[in-house]
């Protein structure tokens, strides 16, 4: 059952990135830091820019991780400056076989955070991601991307 369920997830994410009409109005990696080691501590801050309201917008993010990462699931804190979500997903399955795509070394995982959403106004905002694992320092962790993409006029 779990099985079919991690795949079930990952088609829908892969049909949602695969989708015709790709208008990304913003695509950003951060790095983290040389040792490969992401601390607890560390606030990742993605500022960007929304200029039409009058469209929805799917927000993806993207956990790019080497196979020294030790565990099936992660669990991050993100925030917009209004609310702070925590979120679970999973990056490898009941096997401990890598969920994602394998590219060059590593592996990049998208995590759709929301389909449809709406920005009431232009302007600069911000979201901000965090690890929410129980290390202080989590290990195999190599970059986290931010994607926004314009779903369309309503």
């Amino acid at each position: 059952m779990k099985k079919s369920f991690y795949i079930l997830v990952i088609m829908v994410v892969a049909s949602l990135l695969s989708a015709c009409s790709h208008d990304i109005v913003y695509s950003r990696f951060l790095p983290i830091t040389s040792s490969g080691k992401w601390s607890a501590d560390s606030v990742l801050q993605f500022d960007y820019t929304i200029s039409d309201t009058a469209s929805d917008y799917r927000m993806i993010v993207y956990v790019r991780h080497t196979e020294r990462y030790p565990y099936q699931n992660m669990w991050l804190f993100v925030g917009d400056g209004q609310r702070r979500d925590t979120i679970e997903f999973y990056l490898a399955d009941d096997r401990g076989q890598w969920l994602g795509d394998k590219n060059h070394g590593f592996i990049e995982m998208p995590v759709l955070l929301e389909e449809e959403k709406h920005f009431p106004d232009t302007g600069a905002y911000v979201l901000t991601v965090q690890q929410g694992m129980r290390d202080s320092l989590l290990r195999g962790i190599t970059d986290i991307g931010v994607e926004i993409i314009r779903n369309g006029k309503k």
